[in-house]
């Protein structure tokens, strides 16, 4: 189910934890399976923040193209700081950890490396890939 915020940007309302309770506590309490179950089950997945400039334009970017992103707004998400500090560690260079985006359950990076792909043609191919686009 998508729902969409007062920007106009689509998000999805379900992030991908399962419904057993004791499943939901476990998810939760462990960002690193938050982000692992969420990017091995979409085709592609955008962590976010609400207020962030180059996050809109990486959902914006991915819109255009046709893709219909998971989003996960940190700044809304009970675990956003836990799950903010896993992607600090996956980017390991120091940079924002936000924009971040998996595309077929690999971590592709963040706006730097979205738009690389896209200016040198190989971010279409790996969305297809992926199963986010079917043209």
């Amino acid at each position: 189910m998508q729902v969409t915020n007062r920007t106009g940007i689509q998000m999805a309302s379900n992030i991908g934890i399962e419904t057993e309770a004791s499943a939901t506590t476990m998810m939760l309490d462990n960002p690193y399976k938050i982000v692992r179950q969420l990017a091995s089950t979409n085709a592609v997945v955008l962590f976010s923040m609400s207020g962030c400039c180059m996050c809109t334009v990486a959902k914006r970017l991915l819109f255009g193209l046709g893709v219909g992103p998971t989003i996960v707004e940190l700044d809304h998400h009970g675990a956003g700081p836990d799950i903010q500090a896993v992607l600090f560690q996956l980017v390991a260079d120091g940079r924002q950890p936000v924009p971040a985006v998996f595309v077929g359950g690999k971590f592709l990076g963040g706006i730097e490396t979205l738009m690389a792909c896209h200016i040198n043609g190989t971010l279409v191919p790996l969305l297809k890939e992926a199963g986010a686009l079917w043209l």
